[in-house]
């Protein structure tokens, strides 16, 4: 298993600029296509708690459903939030990046060099 680990969707521009930035580096990743694969509840808190951000910071505002569900509404919970993630896949933020006990959502991808002076 990879030291590094990117939830990611590879249709994804910012997620193809990340590869690039990584493989120019020489960093081999684990790839996980979460789109696809799907995801748990507890892996997405274990990515938000590395990251150290909530589940709102790591919601995709511009994702369709976020208007539909009422996402962007103060009263909805961090839970219902993850719970939603969990559900549906394309309301969490990409690329993330997890290297050991520290993660970075990649936006811009530039982010992701705070892994690379560990």
């Amino acid at each position: 298993m990879s030291e590094w680990t990117i939830y990611e969707k590879r249709t994804c521009s910012k997620c193809r600029q990340l590869h690039d930035l990584l493989t120019e580096r020489s960093v081999v990743a684990e790839r996980v296509e979460y789109h696809v694969e799907g995801i748990d509840e507890a892996t997405i808190r274990e990515l938000l708690a590395k990251a150290q951000i909530t589940a709102r910071e790591a919601l995709r505002a511009h994702e369709p459903l976020v208007a539909e569900l009422g996402l962007l509404d103060e009263g909805v919970s961090e839970d219902r939030l993850i719970a939603l993630m969990a559900e549906h896949p394309p309301l969490l933020q990409r690329p993330i990046v997890v290297r050991g006990e520290r993660a970075v959502l990649a936006r811009p991808v530039e982010r992701v060099l705070e892994l690379l002076d560990d």
